[in-house]
């Protein structure tokens, strides 16, 4: 199940990226999304990432993936594994 879906999220990246114009009018434009570069810049970035997410899934590295994240992110499960190191 989890491989169909990553082949979903794979394909689907690149129909975003092919249709961005469509799922750009479809989001809307925050202010936000101006600093980034706008509603169009978004929807690339977020389609490199679910592409990245999906293929990590594939192969297993996911952990690789989202390590220097979980390093970011002040969460009690993150930091345990790295103090009893």
């Amino acid at each position: 199940m989890r491989s169909i879906l990553s082949l979903i999220g794979i394909f689907g990246s690149f129909f975003m990226l092919y249709y961005r114009e469509q799922v750009g009018n479809m989001l809307g434009e925050a202010e936000w999304m101006r600093k980034v570069g706008g509603v169009y810049n978004f929807v690339i970035i977020l389609a490199i990432l679910i592409f990245l997410w999906g293929l990590a899934e594939i192969t297993g590295t996911t952990s690789i993936l989202f390590r220097p994240i979980l390093w970011l992110l002040p969460l009690p499960s993150a930091q345990q594994p790295a103090m009893m190191q």
